[in-house]
């Protein structure tokens, strides 16, 4: 994992952050990728620092192709090409089908399925020429299992799990890994707001009867982007104490 450049989008949430921690840790050069304000970034960024993590950071609109391509270029003249991929961008705009506007279907859309599309098309290139790469999409239990409320989120993350499959196809003579880790409930600041009797409803489904850690999920996508998982491609490793079981 020395001296591997990893980008990993929606990078400054939980997950993401966990994600580029762990990545850290183990020598790559890690860009957090995300749209949030300068001041935001920079408060997180000094907060890694004082943690002991050298973070690189871009502002990036994932869901417009000239933003992802110019971030592609800068990493690629300050550090070198891309090795490591992390789809971990995505939104919610929960709401029930026949209520459902278009514009909460398509942001999510474009968020969560089309900048996988534009991220991993622009990296691709050069993992191709390097004859290694490692893309991880980050997925979801609900694009296996469904969740009312949630056709547009859920639909997005059963296509990164297709889109996975089909490019692996396509890259693995060239030492190429496509994966996706499926994370289940993770206490995050989104679960945090769910009512406490519903958490323990939630928790009765769960074997494990808890919920994950973002170091639970940051652990899985660290081993897939490992010499260690060198033989593994095309494959879904859920992530989710049991609550879903493939």
């Amino acid at each position: 994992m020395k001296g591997r450049i990893a980008v990993i989008t929606g990078g400054i949430g939980d997950i993401g952050t966990a994600t580029c921690q762990e990545l850290t840790k183990l020598g790559a050069k890690v860009i957090a990728v995300d749209f949030v304000s300068a001041d935001k970034a920079a408060l997180w960024q000094n907060k890694q620092k004082e943690e002991g993590y050298e973070l690189g950071y871009a502002q990036v609109d994932v869901s417009d192709f000239e933003s992802c391509a110019e971030m592609a270029k800068d990493v690629e003249k300050r550090f070198g090409p891309v090795d490591i991929l992390v789809n971990n961008a995505a939104v919610t705009h929960d709401n029930l089908l026949l209520r459902m506007k278009e514009d909460e279907w398509f942001q999510v859309m474009e968020t969560n399925l089309n900048s996988v599309y534009r991220l991993t098309k622009i990296c691709l290139r050069d993992m191709i020429k390097a004859r290694w790469g490692r893309v991880i999409n980050i997925g979801s239990v609900v694009g296996s299992t469904g969740n009312p409320g949630q056709t547009n989120y859920a639909a997005t993350k059963a296509g990164v799990v297709g889109f996975a499959k089909a490019l692996a196809c396509e890259v693995g003579a060239r030492h190429i890994t496509v994966n996706t880790v499926a994370p289940g409930f993770v206490d995050t600041d989104m679960t945090r707001k769910i009512p406490e009797a519903h958490r323990e409803i939630l928790l009765q489904k769960i074997p494990l009867q808890r919920l994950g850690q973002v170091d639970d999920i940051a652990s899985a996508v660290v081993f897939l982007a490992s010499e260690k998982a060198s033989y593994i491609t095309g494959q879904t490793l859920h992530v989710n104490g049991g609550m879903y079981m493939n």
